[in-house]
């Protein structure tokens, strides 16, 4: 199997431009691709068998003010994933949708905008919740999203300590 993912790798190298690439492991590799990149990429990837995408997702890398958008596909016939990584900037994440090469990233795209704020351009339903209906702060999965500060600012203090020794026949 590692001879046959070596000869795709080999093919896909000579044919997209490849920042980066890593072997994960005997059925995964992981590939970088810069952001101009990324569809003609999934376009190739899809035509020589990686026809199903896995999911779409995102990484907040915002030590360098940036966000990692990764894409899995998987190759049935061979049993391979690929992993596809690119680099969009934090500051104004915006990406072109791939609804055209993969129709059912409609859904992905909608939740990395939902968890990250990432706009998908030729999505018309990106933005429609998925599931975070009546969120009304940053997207939570940002790492500048503070937990704490969302919650005291929606519900109400309780003194959890003193309910749970209550609780458990406890002193008050």
């Amino acid at each position: 199997m590692m001879n046959s993912m070596n000869n795709i790798i080999k093919q896909i190298d000579d044919v997209l431009t490849i920042t980066n690439s890593e072997i994960i492991t005997n059925r995964q590799f992981a590939i970088d691709i810069n952001s101009g990149d990324v569809h003609q990429s999934l376009a190739y990837l899809k035509s020589i068998g990686f026809t199903q995408l896995s999911i779409l997702t995102c990484i907040d890398l915002i030590a360098n003010n940036e966000f990692q958008l990764i894409y899995i596909l998987n190759n049935w016939e061979l049993g391979l994933f690929v992993i596809v990584r690119t680099i969009i900037p934090r500051d104004n994440p915006a990406f072109v949708t791939i609804i055209n090469i993969f129709p059912g990233a409609k859904y992905y795209e909608r939740e990395v905008h939902e968890f990250f704020g990432v706009t998908f351009e030729g999505n018309d339903s990106y933005s429609k919740p998925l599931l975070l209906e009546i969120w009304d702060d940053i997207p939570p999965l940002r790492k500048d999203f503070d937990p704490q500060v969302y919650s005291d600012s929606k519900f109400p203090k309780r003194d959890l300590d003193k309910i749970y020794r209550s609780k458990i026949g406890g002193v008050d």
